[in-house]
């Protein structure tokens, strides 16, 4: 695999070699997917630890986000999967934990015939406070996964289940009455 179809950092690779409570294999590449980077300056998509499941994007350019404010964000990335993946891009924790950034639609999908440029959808839910992120700074992870095609088949009835159709809050809450 070229360093240009590469999605595991140098450091994380490192570290499943060096780590003798690991196996060879662990957090280690199973999938080629071809990268095209569109900003040379920045960093390729990477994960931060042997065995993470999102690979973190970085953001192309200064964004200021104000209070409740959205903005579609590049991450100079495109990507080419193979058929039967897509790509989920999924908030970074603590972003949303610290300062209140998420991705507004969450998880946003990116399916194997893409080629344009991963764009982040990104929302200061903070009321307050605004944020500053700078140019490199990570702001989403990529997370890469098998997709199954379904045969819908229309039915005049659905099978029974134990759930039914219990759907929001059926199955209790943090109000609900202790059994």
């Amino acid at each position: 695999m070229s360093n240009e179809t590469a999605v595991f950092s140098k450091d994380a690779a490192s570290a499943v070699a060096d780590s003798s409570e690991t196996t060879a294999a662990y957090g280690a590449p199973t999938l080629e997917v071809q990268l095209k980077m569109l900003d040379a300056g920045l960093e390729a998509p990477s994960y931060a630890h042997p065995g993470d499941a999102g690979a973190d994007l970085r953001s192309r350019e200064d964004v200021h986000l104000a209070p409740g404010e959205r903005k579609l964000v590049p991450t100079g990335v495109s990507i080419a999967l193979p058929d039967g993946f897509v790509a989920l891009i999924h908030p970074r924790s603590g972003l949303a934990t610290k300062h209140g950034l998420t991705v507004v639609n969450a998880p946003g999908t990116v399916d194997a015939g893409y080629r344009g440029e991963i764009a982040v959808t990104l929302l200061n839910t903070d009321q307050n406070h605004a944020i500053d992120l700078k140019r490199g700074d990570r702001i989403a992870q990529m997370v890469i996964q098998r997709v199954e095609y379904a045969q819908f088949v229309a039915v005049d009835q659905l099978s029974d289940s134990v759930r039914g159709t219990g759907g929001f809050g059926s199955t209790g809450g943090f109000n609900a009455p202790k059994a």
